[in-house]
């Protein structure tokens, strides 16, 4: 047992050292994606797209269906897929709805799969700059045949309807977003975020007649 005489120098000598320890850094905040945005640079370069149609079936959409369409249950996209429903559209080709650029290619997550994002210029006669900025995503496809800093036309293959490795039956979870961030985000939320309905997108800038038909694939 230490003496009394003792202890005051080591409890002295103990306080110094917490005084003088590292304070601990707080933990790091996890990296939020969504202030990842494209320059000004990148934007200039995206292609003009004043026209969009489906992405899957036929040049307008036709043999597919919506299974859960924009805001249904939060949902932040339109499902697309073929009339045949379960897995008989798997492995169709996807095409880009519209002229763009790849600005996103990769497997942001297991729910996800393989997942590309397309952005456009399009054109708005009241936009400061006569043009708005938009993003088409690809969702859930089997495969990608385009890769980052592609530019695509207008009905173009960009991949094959998949399931997300096996997380869903065959479908193609399809976006349009008004946004300039770009990041994979969340297919459900409360509120719209920067997404808009697709089919209303497609139907405003589908440049077609209100009366023309579908024709078959």
């Amino acid at each position: 047992m230490l003496h009394s005489r003792h202890r005051l120098p080591i409890l002295f000598l103990l306080g110094a050292l917490v005084a003088c320890a590292p304070e601990k850094e707080p933990p790091a905040k996890p990296f939020d994606a969504a202030f990842v945005r494209l320059s000004a640079v990148e934007i200039a370069a995206l292609p003009l797209a004043p026209r969009f149609e489906p992405p899957v079936g036929s040049e307008h959409g036709a043999l597919t269906y919506d299974a859960q369409p924009f805001r249904t249950t939060r949902h932040l996209g339109s499902d697309l897929n073929g009339i045949g429903g379960w897995n008989s559209d798997f492995g169709d080709p996807v095409f880009a709805s519209g002229t763009g650029t790849v600005i996103y290619a990769g497997v942001p997550a297991e729910g996800w799969g393989n997942m590309v994002i397309l952005g456009h210029r399009v054109p708005d006669a009241t936009a400061p700059h006569g043009w708005r900025v938009y993003q088409t995503v690809y969702a859930h496809m089997d495969k990608v045949l385009v890769r980052f800093g592609d530019t695509l036309k207008r009905g173009q293959q960009i991949g094959t309807v998949g399931t997300a490795n096996g997380h869903y039956l065959a479908h193609l979870h399809f976006e349009v977003r008004q946004s300039t961030s770009v990041y994979p985000g969340l297919g459900y939320a409360d509120g719209p975020l920067d997404r808009v309905a697709p089919d209303v997108f497609l139907h405003e800038h589908s440049g077609m007649a209100e009366d023309l038909l579908n024709p078959s694939p």
